[in-house]
């Protein structure tokens, strides 16, 4: 059931509908939608156009227009402090104490562009190794059932998590073990789905246990994914720097921050000093291409 919805005409194109209800209603709207001939884009397609949106410069026009993707705190206050930051960056320029390195780390910084991006993270990982409750430590609060028996997570768990400023779409996937439960059977091929979208995957193994084949193969499949040695308050089994894994105690919350460093780092997240001008659009980036060769040419921005 709809109750009340709102529905505002933007432009001669575009509609901006309001739906009055849970996950369930947006997702049949969406599909009644769908049936009737439009087409559905992912969320961080389907930002207004710039020219709809009122700001005094491009620059402002580009910050609103992603605004509503940024979503935490951090991503907030640095999208936000940009048309500051480049003011001051081409009152620099303009009196010649900007050096080439500097406009090298702008073209080079992924830091805002990731931030607004929501990349997917999967977490996988054999049954029972602590994954899910690792998993909610990133989460910050519980979102997937945890208990000391295999096969506990029976589908693939999806939510927004805030690393540290870093807004990610993480993904707990379903322990890999074999199995006759055609249930299991067909919630591990669904978490393969997830990981072969994903941005990044984080591997959990257990540093307590021998590792197994399945895991060997985990590690195999994904060379640059970013290996965790969960349980490590216990006698270890195999030494982590063998596989340059993190330790950790997802129980305690040990060793969670090293991870979160990791993950931000992979996605050029590391440094999240506001005051800093940063590209996130392909326009930006190429102006600051341009003025490496040619300063004056960042007035453009």
């Amino acid at each position: 059931m709809i109750d009340d919805p709102v529905i505002v005409r933007v432009s001669p194109v575009v509609a901006d509908l309001n739906v009055h209800g849970g996950r369930w209603v947006v997702h049949s709207v969406l599909e009644l939608a769908k049936s009737s001939g439009f087409e559905i884009l992912e969320r961080r397609q389907a930002n207004p156009a710039e020219e709809l949106l009122d700001g005094p410069t491009t620059l402002w026009r580009e910050v609103l227009c992603q605004l509503d993707f940024a979503r935490t705190e951090v991503a907030t206050r640095m999208l936000l402090a940009q048309p500051a930051a480049w003011s001051d960056l081409k009152h620099r320029a303009s009196a010649g104490s900007i050096s080439m390195e500097e406009l090298r780390r702008i073209d080079t910084d992924r830091s805002l562009a990731s931030m607004l991006a929501l990349p997917k993270v999967a977490i996988i990982g054999a049954a029972n190794v602590g994954k899910s409750t690792l998993a909610n430590q990133l989460f910050g609060q519980e979102r997937s059932i945890t208990a000391d028996v295999p096969g506990t997570t029976r589908d693939w768990v999806g939510e927004i998590a805030n690393i540290d400023g870093l807004a990610v779409m993480l993904i707990d996937t379903v322990g890999r073990r074999t199995t006759v439960d055609a249930i299991e059977q067909a919630a591990i091929a669904a978490g393969n789905e997830k990981v072969m979208e994903a941005d990044l995957v984080v591997i959990v193994l257990d540093r307590s246990a021998p590792r197994t084949e399945v895991e060997a193969k985990l590690v195999s499949d994904h060379p640059i994914a970013i290996v965790v040695a969960n349980k490590a308050d216990q006698p270890a089994a195999w030494d982590s720097v063998e596989l340059d894994a993190i330790d950790t105690n997802a129980l305690s919350g040990a060793g969670i921050d090293r991870l979160r460093t990791a993950i931000r780092n992979h996605f050029g997240a590391g440094d999240d000093r506001i005051e800093l001008p940063r590209c996130w659009t392909a326009r930006q980036r190429a102006i600051v291409r341009r003025s490496l060769a040619d300063l004056s040419l960042l007035r453009e921005i």
